[in-house]
């Protein structure tokens, strides 16, 4: 059984700057002006049997506004940040640099008492795992960048510390072709 499954980063709800840690803002302005240029690409991939979305606001409109009614899939929300949820990186980093450091070096801590990378990372791989699709049906699935990033890191099986090598911008797709356990990354569009 070989499935195509498309990940679709959500459009930006702000600036990178200004970024929270678990944040669930709606799109704002310039991602909205975004979806609207990145949609002749991403449409046609709304064909897919399957069609998902994180439940975060700026996914569900994201996918909304591409004409997917994508079903919220709870599984596909944001990397659980514990007591860290609204803050941002540089209040966390200048609070707690220790726990900080932490987060960031040790795949399997969680000192914000949420979710540690790799519960993260095996978390959305395990959905990934067990959508029910038949050979050859075409998937896609709206979701926050840090969950692209684990679904790329689990589908390649490279070390959990790969997470912090991968950039996923805004409305950029992934897509993998296989099946549960055995993953491939496809680059480029379908023909």
């Amino acid at each position: 059984m070989h499935v195509r499954f498309t990940l679709i980063a959500a459009a930006r709800s702000a600036s990178v700057l200004g970024e929270r840690f678990d944040e669930d803002r709606p799109l704002d302005g310039a991602g909205w002006r975004a979806v609207e240029l990145a949609a002749p690409a991403l449409i046609p991939l709304g064909a897919a049997e399957l069609r998902y979305c994180s439940p975060t606001p700026r996914s569900r409109a994201t996918g909304n506004a591409l004409g997917f009614a994508p079903l919220v899939q709870p599984a596909l929300s944001d990397w659980d940040m514990g007591r860290w949820r609204g803050r941002t990186l540089t209040e966390v980093a200048s609070r707690e640099p220790d726990a900080m450091d932490d987060w960031l070096t040790n795949p399997a801590g969680a000192p914000h008492g949420g979710e540690s990378l790799l519960a993260f990372i095996t978390r959305i791989g395990g959905w990934l795992d067990t959508r029910p699709a038949v050979d050859g049906d075409a998937v896609v699935a709206v979701a926050e960048p840090s969950v692209v990033r684990a679904a790329l890191v689990y589908a390649l099986r490279v070390p959990p510390e790969t997470y912090w090598m991968v950039d996923v911008r805004p409305l950029a797709p992934l897509t993998l072709i296989g099946f549960p356990g055995r993953w491939h990354l496809c680059l480029g569009t379908p023909t």
